[in-house]
């Protein structure tokens, strides 16, 4: 059997490491699994069988502890979904509030990013709910609705300065993207666009839409034109549309992710911080 490596972190202090350890020696019954704690950061080698890896890992997300199956490595290439991973809120659904219909369009978004609905189709079906909203109401969203999940800025701060490209990859809208581009530090930001009439939503959609497939497509153009082995790029998100680009990566990382992405990826993020990130890449937080 195999050794494998397994980083926990905790950022509700160390008895949750303890019992993260206690849990694994558990289930490696026969081998001395080998520990190593630096600040919140848990790594530990194991031998654990396949077949029941799963079940303790989703006991350690129960125990509130984020978690990577990937051995730590600095990375080159950073690739996030925006909605709900960086920031706090669907941004499509703050939107819809100002327009009175966000009940409506929050229940497709629920549907879509579940992996229940065509992405595209879904897009389209609640953009063009919005028609008639002006810019005004764009940037009043913006300002009152859109903030930053925990640890977004240092996560890449830390990793720009450890030499990574970082790039923002979203299936919502430049409008909110290019600014929490800027927020964040973000190398590039790439979207959908609205189709705006008189300073206003049209209800339509520049085309081609970015969905999954064009989100896959952006780590692998980032990877071939900078030199970047896949292997060496991180992915993250929390919806069905990022799934292609979470396996992709060396690193995929679900963040408080729907159960289709959690159960997929190879890191788990439940905590809520980002910051995490820098710990599966074996930087101390």
């Amino acid at each position: 059997m195999n050794t494998q490596t397994l980083t926990i972190i905790s950022h509700i202090g160390e008895d949750a490491i303890n019992d993260a350890i206690a849990l694994i020696r558990a289930a490696d019954e026969g081998h001395d699994a080998e520990v190593a704690v630096s600040g919140k950061v848990l790594t530990i080698k194991h031998n654990i069988a396949p077949s029941i890896l799963p079940t303790i890992l989703e006991k350690l997300a129960g125990l509130g502890l984020d978690y990577s199956t990937i051995a730590p490595s600095s990375k080159k290439l950073f690739i996030a979904d925006m909605d709900s991973t960086i920031i706090s809120c669907e941004c499509l659904d703050e939107l819809a509030d100002f327009a009175g219909k966000k009940e409506q369009v929050s229940a497709i978004t629920e549907r879509a990013m579940a992996g229940e609905l065509n992405f595209e189709t879904a897009l389209k079906e609640r953009v063009m709910m919005l028609k008639g909203l002006s810019m005004d109401a764009l940037q009043e969203c913006f300002d009152e609705r859109v903030s930053l999940n925990e640890g977004a800025v240092e996560m890449v701060t830390g990793l720009k300065e450890a030499g990574a490209y970082c790039a923002l990859v979203s299936g919502g809208f430049k409008f909110f993207t290019e600014r929490v581009r800027d927020w964040v530090g973000f190398d590039e930001d790439n979207s959908n666009e609205f189709i705006y009439e008189n300073n206003a939503l049209s209800g339509e959609v520049k085309m081609p839409i970015l969905g999954k497939e064009a989100k896959l497509s952006r780590l692998e153009y980032l990877c071939e034109t900078k030199g970047i082995d896949a292997k060496d790029a991180i992915a993250i998100g929390d919806g069905a549309n990022d799934l292609m680009m979470i396996e992709r990566a060396g690193l995929g990382v679900a963040y408080m992710a729907k159960p289709i992405v959690a159960a997929r990826a190879p890191a788990r993020i439940v905590s809520g911080n980002l910051i995490s990130v820098l710990g599966f890449c074996g930087f101390k937080i």
